[in-house]
């Protein structure tokens, strides 16, 4: 009996169904098929995956989004899964676009080594925090809104409502529309804007509790993910929270702490020309993260005094607000990966050059 081939496979993901592509070891295409992304769908992809031979890996684009679960399963059969980038324009462009073609794009992807890392289990406590902090972040963002409309609704209100409320802070503002009433008399402009007002406030306070709720759970799923992360100084249960996201469940498949500062677009990037010798800040990467990183280095920089030590001597050596920013989420980055990967409880020193 002929031993079994090793083969490679690409898998192009969809809402629906996903495209697979299967090559050998030099490159040749075998075949493709569609499957359903149905419980008995990744079943059979499995099985017709098994049958072209022994799979070494998978390539796959979309392992965060569309082709999650099928990752999972395909890593609980102990296949190995590769992320793959989208191809960009330029090779679209030369090669064509359909799905097959993505497919076997994947594969070849994963075969010349251009596609290597390793993506997001999202099979541990990380996942559980990122699927409640989906639910905080749009509390927040309406929360937001809420506020900017009882805001604007009062500058345009009647003079009597717009004089009485201008000038309350917002959680006196809140307090007293909630409390407020209005009337019943909706054909009565200033009537109709004090029940907009009231029901716009109770909706302010009932995110304000969802909020709180999430909170309160997400605070010990982040502690008990990273034991020492919130005991930094700056880092509070979002930020924390944002990080332990985008490292993952599996933050040893971050190689190093430059890696991980790539991926939290933290590491500088050389912007020197002529007798201009300097790095700016990096554009790319995950910008949540970035975001993190920025408000820790604001928090540190108000209250944490070997930070204010740090950007008073690095402002008397001629740097720019922007390149002290940038040296400290450097620093901050390298301190992250360290607690997450191997939580330690020495302080790091801060860094000494750009």
């Amino acid at each position: 009996m002929a031993e079994p081939i090793a083969v490679l496979a690409g898998i192009d993901t969809h809402t629906d169904f996903h495209q697979a592509a299967v090559i050998d070891t030099i490159g040749r295409h075998l075949a493709t098929q569609a499957f359903p992304t149905t419980p008995d769908g990744y079943r059979h992809l499995l099985d017709w995956l098994l049958s072209h031979g022994e799979v070494i890996a998978v390539g796959m684009e979309g392992t965060g989004a569309y082709g999650a679960e099928l990752a999972r399963r395909l890593r609980k059969h102990k296949v190995t899964v590769i992320e793959v980038d989208r191809p960009d324009r330029r090779a679209r462009r030369a090669s064509g676009k359909s799905d097959p073609v993505d497919a076997y794009a994947a594969a070849t992807a994963v075969l010349s080594g251009r596609a290597s890392g390793t993506p997001k289990t999202r099979d541990g406590i990380v996942e559980a925090i990122r699927a409640l902090r989906v639910v905080r972040k749009s509390a927040v963002k309406s929360r937001t809104q809420t506020i900017n409309q009882i805001r604007n609704l009062i500058v345009t209100a009647p003079g009597e409502v717009r004089e009485r409320l201008r000038s309350l802070p917002t959680s006196d503002l809140i307090t007293t529309l909630a409390r407020s009433r209005p009337g019943a008399d909706l054909s009565d402009p200033s009537c109709a804007v004090k029940i907009a007002l009231r029901r716009l406030a109770r909706r302010y306070q009932h995110l304000t509790e969802e909020i709180t709720d999430a909170d309160r759970e997400l605070r010990p799923l982040v502690a008990q993910a990273a034991p020492t992360l919130l005991d930094l100084p700056g880092v509070g249960p979002e930020t924390a929270a944002q990080l332990l996201i985008t490292a993952g469940d599996n933050p040893d498949r971050l190689t190093s702490e430059a890696a991980f500062a790539h991926l939290s677009a933290a590491a500088p990037i050389p912007a020197s020309s002529g007798r201009t010798d300097r790095h700016r800040l990096n554009r790319g990467g995950d910008r949540a993260a970035n975001n993190a990183l920025h408000m820790i280095a604001l928090t540190r920089m108000r209250h944490d005094t070997r930070t204010r030590d740090y950007v008073t001597r690095r402002t008397t050596q001629g740097l720019s607000k922007k390149d002290i920013l940038r040296c400290l989420k450097r620093f901050i980055a390298r301190e992250i990966y360290r607690h997450l990967t191997r939580p330690i409880s020495t302080p790091t020193p801060l860094p000494h050059t750009t």
